[in-house]
């Protein structure tokens, strides 16, 4: 199991784990889980789009969760859209997994 370098930081209990979630018009999007950070009293997904079983974008998808269920799991996402706010988060991500996963530079 992988375990948290920043306490800031929830790594994914196990590899593999990915949710379903649908666009406004009703597209539906599966996403792999990569981990989530707490910023400022937020907490943020990092997921990877998987377009076919095993295959990847390479992007990283940031999500804002706004609810969680009775599980304390996260229940309902938005997409960060404030650039600035999304790099500050990303850099965090990207120190606190960088165990975990290869980053390459853009």
């Amino acid at each position: 199991m992988p375990s948290a370098s920043a306490p800031n930081f929830c790594p994914p209990t196990e590899e593999g784990v990915t949710i379903s979630l649908e666009d406004e018009n009703g597209v539906a999007t599966t996403f792999e889980f990569l981990g989530s950070i707490i910023h400022d009293d937020r907490e943020f997904g990092f997921f990877f789009p998987v377009l076919d079983e095993d295959e990847f974008t390479g992007e990283v998808v940031i999500l804002d969760i706004l609810a969680y269920d009775d599980d304390d799991q996260p229940s309902e996402f938005e997409l960060l859209e404030d650039e600035d706010l999304a790099d500050d988060v990303y850099e965090e991500f990207r120190e606190a997994a960088g165990d975990l996963y290869d980053f390459q530079d853009e």
